[in-house]
């Protein structure tokens, strides 16, 4: 297992282009922590750190597929390091005016989220043309999928720790010098400054018109929905379980999982088409996570919530093969961003419903939503299984491309 992972890492410019997207989006995993902690340290209320981190997710939810677009047409050079540069822009102007005066602080939110630039979706376009070979491009996704779970474990704890020796501005100024070096690392790289999407039918829909996209986008929504939830619930039983750590703890052994189970998925080779794949590991998602509504003792319930992560790496992995056999020809970033879109936005609803299911119904109620977006993302996939059962759909979608081909492409994902 971890010769194969050595192997793919020492693949000309794998190590770098990975290394580069995932420093590059600790701003991402971190952004929330420093809102909050920035916000607190200048008097400011709970209620208005969480309406300003919730500026800046709706803003990276709007802009990564417009970005990931942008990208599409004009490469990731042209796109992502001035992306990168106006996001931490916004950053630094809200580490030098922290929460007041609010519409300055809100501008900062807005901008810094809106530009975040499309990393997530810009790697797994650069996969494919960097690797050259079916099996080792779903050892990457799984790789990919299970690094991001070390990403958002250890970023908060960069955070706090740069808070306690220095403070919190200097966080704020860390995570948006951290964005930029991260972006340039990976658009300076060959790949990244040779890929060219291929020709794209000239619509507004852009991935969307793909049936077998719109169904995947479906599923990761909910499958977001069970993300978002299961965090707030985690917080609701270590109050009821004595505080402290056990919310970390929890939460911790789904990271541990999630890791586990990226890095044994991508170890080997599956039979089965991806679609018919996704189907299976989303039964196993959804399963794993209804034990949680037992909550028993602190023990069994980190091991059960170990058990829950288990899927989750596997799951976006195979979703991120099956995004690649669906997107319509010159999307592939835009539709990787769409994915990132619909589990952010799915993320956001898990929190907002948990937190009142939890209040009236208990720690159960809230791990009862975490499981309820498992079942509704396995239902999506059963109830869309013919528009993702044939991704032939993807090319008579593309017929209509005969004289309507934007100009300004290379007719190869690597030039």
């Amino acid at each position: 297992m971890a010769a194969g992972y050595g192997d793919l890492l020492r693949t000309r410019h794998a190590g770098r282009l990975l290394g580069g997207t995932l420093i590059g989006r600790l701003p991402n995993a971190t952004a929330a922590l420093c809102i909050v902690l920035l916000t607190r340290s200048e008097g400011g209320s709970y209620s208005l750190a969480g309406s300003l981190g919730a500026l800046y997710g709706l803003g990276t939810a709007i802009g990564q597929p417009l970005l990931g677009r942008i990208v599409d047409r004009y490469g990731q050079p042209r796109v992502m390091l001035p992306a990168a540069v106006l996001s931490a822009a916004g950053m630094v102007l809200f580490a030098l005016v922290g929460p007041d005066p609010l519409p300055v602080a809100c501008v900062a939110m807005a901008v810094a989220g809106l530009f975040t630039p499309p990393l997530e979706g810009g790697l797994r376009a650069l996969w494919p043309g960097v690797l050259k070979s079916e099996d080792r491009l779903h050892a990457a996704y799984a790789l990919d999928a299970a690094a991001q779970e070390l990403l958002f474990t250890i970023g908060p704890v960069l955070v706090t720790g740069l808070v306690a020796v220095a403070s919190e501005t200097a966080a704020v100024l860390w995570i948006a010098a951290v964005g930029v070096v991260g972006a340039l690392g990976v658009v300076t790289a060959p790949p990244s400054r040779e890929w060219r999407a291929e020709p794209r039918a000239a619509d507004w829909l852009g991935p969307l018109r793909a049936p077998g996209l719109r169904a995947l986008i479906g599923c990761l929504f909910f499958v977001g929905v069970a993300l978002g939830s299961i965090a707030v619930a985690a917080v609701a039983y270590g109050d009821v379980h004595g505080g402290g750590m056990v919310n970390g703890y929890l939460l911790s052994a789904l990271g541990l999982g999630a890791l586990i189970g990226g890095v044994t998925y991508g170890a080997r080779t599956w039979p089965g088409t991806p679609e018919r794949r996704l189907r299976v590991l989303t039964v196993g998602l959804a399963v794993c996570y209804a034990p949680l509504v037992l909550v028993p003792g602190v023990v069994a319930m980190t091991v059960l919530s170990g058990l829950a992560g288990v899927f989750l790496a596997p799951v976006l992995a195979c979703a991120f093969v099956v995004v690649d056999r669906h997107a319509p020809s010159g999307t592939v970033t835009e539709a990787f961003s769409w994915l990132v879109t619909a589990i952010g936005v799915g993320a956001s609803l898990g929190t907002a419903a948990a937190g009142p299911a939890a209040q009236f119904g208990g720690v159960a109620a809230g791990f009862a939503v975490a499981a309820g977006g498992g079942f509704i993302a396995l239902a999506v996939l059963i109830a869309t299984a013919r528009f993702l059962a044939s991704p032939n759909l993807k090319t008579e979608l593309e017929k209509d491309r005969i004289g309507g081909v934007e100009p300004g492409f290379s007719t190869t994902h690597q030039a």
